[in-house]
């Protein structure tokens, strides 16, 4: 199997990295986070002109036609950046529903504004209790003349409190983890009874915590069937999962050439200590838990557009390793930097806290290890 990249790929892959080779380090990355919102408008934007955003949309909606390879190499460059701008909840999950269960109309109101880089968009779909089951749903929408009116509460939700539509999981009928009655609806964060409680995460990173209160939207707002929408809500997620997989790659990737050179000019007993044999050992373990989980990740990639079952089981294996490869890649790098990796001033600990929540976002290790075994494991 030829896993070399094209002529256009490899100018994909060189325009994302020579835009944040000069945009993106770690000190410049201090400053974006201290932006309203959590990131940065002027990287949006340039992202937006080298036609990033429009990667994954088909030409026929203004986009490029990108599959998830091209996906996978932009996540992968965001990865190493350790960028906080919200690609993953405007583009990938936004962009993914719009896509795959968007009406023409829909797509002609929200895609143009999704590529231009005005708008943004947040997926709310985790509860108190639900976990990672997609099926778990309390949040309600009912009938009210053509249109719908939601109750309830989300939260953790990506990109919550900067995002101008809020893309929310609720149940239109049925008990709470039925897989029938499910269905995601557009709804403006301005609307009259959303109530949006934003905060930084663990990573950098922005959420939210929002609750709905009679919050009335027209019949245009559900996105496909509004009682039959769980696999196009599984389809969305197992793309996000892709993503960050590919996303954790490139973090993943940073964290041990970063971790090699701190290993060649820190010294102890007057030697740099990346001569000494068992480093070296632990560099070479974090190479191979790197090259496992990026051949996983290009896996899921390519398993992105097959049956759902096939899909779900790939994509679900590539979770569990790049789990694996992320805990112990970001727990070596730590562990070679000593207290340094410790700080706040040092990137390598930022490195980890991002791997940490990639583990932790739609499900963690044992979660899909679980899926895994229940579908009689990937081979």
């Amino acid at each position: 199997m030829d896993f070399d990249l094209s002529e256009e790929q490899r100018l994909l892959k060189d325009s994302i990295e020579g835009l944040l080779t000069d945009s993106y380090d770690f000190e410049q990355r201090k400053k974006y986070a201290q932006e309203k919102g959590g990131w940065s408008k002027a990287i949006w934007g340039k992202l937006a002109e080298q036609g990033l955003l429009g990667l994954p949309f088909s030409e026929e909606d203004g986009g490029f036609g990108g599959g998830p390879v091209e996906t996978m190499i932009v996540m992968e460059a965001l990865g190493r950046a350790l960028v906080l701008e919200p690609y993953i909840a405007t583009v990938v999950l936004g962009g993914g529903f719009l896509r795959h269960g968007g009406s023409a109309a829909q797509k002609e109101k929200y895609i143009p504004s999704i590529i231009d880089g005005s708008k943004t968009l947040a997926f709310a779909q985790l509860e108190t209790d639900s976990r990672y089951d997609l099926a778990d749903v309390t949040t309600t929408a009912k009938k009210k003349g053509d249109g719908w009116v939601i109750d309830g509460e989300k939260f953790v939700v990506l990109n919550g409190a900067s995002a101008d539509t809020l893309i929310v999981t609720a149940r239109t009928k049925g008990n709470r983890t039925d897989h029938t009655g499910i269905g995601p609806f557009l709804v403006p964060a301005d609307a009259k009874g959303v109530s949006i409680k934003g905060y930084p995460t663990q990573d950098s990173q922005q959420a939210a915590d929002i609750t709905f209160s009679g919050v009335e939207v027209g019949a245009d707002a559900a996105i496909g069937d509004p009682e039959n929408a769980l696999p196009l809500i599984e389809r969305v997620v197992d793309e996000a999962r892709i993503a960050m997989c590919a996303e954790a790659v490139g973090a993943m990737d940073e964290s041990l050439k970063t971790t090699v050179e701190y290993l060649k000019t820190r010294k102890q007993f007057g030697v740099a200590i990346g001569t000494f044999q068992t480093l070296q050992h632990r560099a070479a373990d974090m190479f191979v838990f790197l090259e496992q989980a990026r051949s996983m990740a290009m896996l899921a990639a390519m398993a992105a557009n097959l049956a759902d079952s096939e899909r779900s089981k790939t994509v679900a294996a590539a979770k569990v390793q790049v789990g694996k490869s992320s805990k112990f890649v970001g727990q070596q790098s730590i562990q070679l930097h000593g207290g340094i990796g410790m700080t706040m001033e040092a990137k390598i600990g930022h490195y980890f806290k991002r791997l940490t929540m990639i583990e932790n976002t739609f499900g963690d290790t044992d979660y899909h290890l679980r899926r895994v075994s229940e579908q009689g494991g990937l081979i």
